[in-house]
């Protein structure tokens, strides 16, 4: 009898270790007690999401894991159309070939506004020059034509310094490129490509802060907890030289580079009931886990709207499959209550 148990035990934990191995699907996970929720997609929006899932995490006394990956928004929207993902971080909405890859695959889903950002511009604290830039300033150094040109910061703007212009951005698959890109040289992902790029925010970060002549941008919460080595350039716009801040995007003024930031649901994810917890968790704390990591929240009523569009459920996107450059949080608001 002691050696059949012992055999028995044998084969359960070889078992164990393959599905260990191997991966476990939902099905396998609740047989165990866990359940897993994949999330992937933005940069930008991954600290609000890990916030939220670490809180939730805590909550549920581990019955729930919630892992949270970093792609970029459209390497995020690729795994999520192809049915890799539960829902996907987003720092621009979903666009029309990402709807159509979408609907190919018969992934239909629930687009959810969580938080704003303020897209900042950074340079090194050592750069004593660029207190603020014009929006036809940052094109004529990040056009498509000022690639192998515009080298030098005093091509930007007369009285500049005779210094060589070192530029870090997100990489292609960012979602802050596209919004960047379409919001100051007027089309999505056009560029130019001789910079440093990198879909790790924390990468950029690290560029500019060690190089005196060097100019970059991503979220605001990359620049908040980093501001001792960074300096945040304000944006030159109709109200004078503005900063990026949580005033500047709730009263419209930080523009064009104020913007929403999402999460995508599958709606087939969102009737599993850890989904579904865990998406009314994120929204009903999402004032607080924006704040927490620098970010705008929404305002109160904001929420409540979305928690109904995600109860409801409401399938698809309000924005036709287009970016939303310029886009004021009340603007938002309008726009969602349709």
């Amino acid at each position: 009898m002691n050696n059949f148990k012992l055999k028995d035990l044998t084969l359960i934990s070889a078992l164990a270790g393959i599905v260990a191995v191997s991966g476990l699907t939902i099905q396998e996970a609740h047989s165990q007690g866990t359940s897993t929720i994949k999330v992937d997609g933005s940069s930008t929006v991954f600290p609000i999401t890990e916030a939220a899932a670490e809180e939730f995490q805590k909550s549920t006394k581990g019955a729930v894991r919630v892992t949270v990956g970093v792609s970029g928004t459209g390497g995020g929207f690729k795994k999520f159309c192809r049915g890799e993902t539960d829902i996907a971080n987003a720092s621009r909405p979903i666009l029309a070939k990402e709807m159509e890859a979408c609907k190919a695959a018969g992934i239909s889903y629930i687009e959810l506004p969580v938080a704003y950002d303020a897209l900042t511009v950074v340079v090194n604290p050592q750069n004593s020059w660029a207190k603020n830039l014009t929006v036809a300033e940052l094109k004529k150094i990040w056009s498509p034509e000022a690639q192998g040109k515009v080298t030098n910061w005093n091509q930007v703007r007369t009285g500049f310094p005779n210094a060589p212009l070192a530029l870090y951005g997100p990489g292609a698959n960012s979602g802050t490129f596209d919004y960047f890109t379409e919001a100051i040289n007027g089309k999505a992902k056009a560029s130019r490509t001789d910079f440093n790029a990198s879909e790790d925010d924390n990468v950029l970060v690290q560029g500019v802060s060690k190089n005196k002549n060097a100019l970059g941008y991503f979220g605001y919460a990359y620049y908040e907890p980093n501001k001792t080595r960074l300096r945040a350039v304000a944006i030159n716009g109709p109200k004078g030289a503005v900063l990026p801040s949580a005033t500047a995007v709730i009263n419209g003024t930080y523009q064009p580079l104020s913007r929403p930031l999402f999460i995508y649901v599958s709606a087939k994810a969102a009737k599993r009931p850890e989904v579904k917890k865990f998406v009314t968790f994120y929204l009903t704390n999402g004032a607080k886990l924006a704040s927490s990591v620098k970010y705008v929240p929404l305002p109160a009523a904001a929420y409540k709207t979305v928690m109904g569009h995600f109860q409801k459920p409401r399938l698809g996107t309000v924005f036709g499959g287009q970016e939303a450059v310029g886009l004021t949080i009340s603007e938002l608001l309008k726009r969602d209550a349709k």
